[in-house]
């Protein structure tokens, strides 16, 4: 009797199991690193974002505007005039006029945010930007221990207001709020989302219409803010 002999035929490819558990926990592990960061990355950017850092004007920045600041009456020990003595302002008496007055208002978003560095405690709270018909705003605002669910958590806050002169009138327009990265719906800004603010309010008597009138020109571009006031 010849009994042939049949090897076995497996069609399956043969794959350790070490492989797949390799495999497995290379997935479990790359998981966790990735929910780790992003954990990091709310935390740190949410909850508790950091500081802004504050705007320092060189020597050249600040004497401009020192000068700036000086046009427009506001005392000049409000800022260090770095090419200046340090001594006590003078009043001379002298008759009021007009003639001859700087109706400009220029400051760049460098000397914005500088000023707010060095006469508010909101330098590292508030940050503010120019762009093109566009003055944005950051704010991070430290909650009360007992506020509910965020109790002593930091609140980030952003807005973005539209800023142009069109027509012959300034233009105001709420391009929106945000809240630790998330916008606020329009029905809880009051239904005023992406609504010109003088076009809306200047016909009644009060801020806006007083606002409206008093602006002669306004402009907002990349890193700059121009303003002309009415006589």
């Amino acid at each position: 009797m010849n009994d042939a002999y049949t090897p076995h035929n497996n069609n399956s490819p043969s794959t350790p199991q070490g492989a797949g558990c390799l495999k497995i926990s290379g997935i479990i592990l790359l998981t966790v690193i990735i929910t780790v960061a992003l954990t990091y990355w709310i935390i740190t950017h949410y909850l508790f974002p950091k500081p802004f850092d504050p705007v320092t004007l060189d020597a050249k920045e600040e004497t401009v505007l020192v000068r700036k600041l000086r046009q427009f009456g506001i005392a000049p020990d409000i800022i260090h005039d770095p090419a200046s003595p340090e001594q006590p302002a003078v009043l001379e008496p002298e008759p009021y006029s007009e003639a001859g007055a700087k109706r400009e208002v220029a400051f760049t978003e460098r000397e914005l945010n500088a000023m707010l560095t060095k006469n508010t405690d909101l330098s590292s709270k508030l940050a503010i930007d120019l762009a093109d018909n566009l003055a944005s705003a950051k704010l991070l605002l430290p909650l009360d221990p007992d506020f509910p669910l965020f109790g002593g958590k930091t609140l980030k806050a952003s807005a973005g207001l539209e800023l142009a002169y069109e027509n012959d009138r300034p233009v105001v327009i709420l391009k929106g709020v945000s809240v630790w990265g998330v916008p606020i719906p329009n029905a809880w800004l009051g239904g005023l989302k992406n609504v010109d603010l003088v076009r809306e309010f200047g016909a009644d008597e009060g801020f806006w219409k007083a606002f409206s009138e008093g602006i002669d020109y306004m402009h907002v571009k990349e890193g700059k803010l121009l303003v002309k006031l009415k006589e």
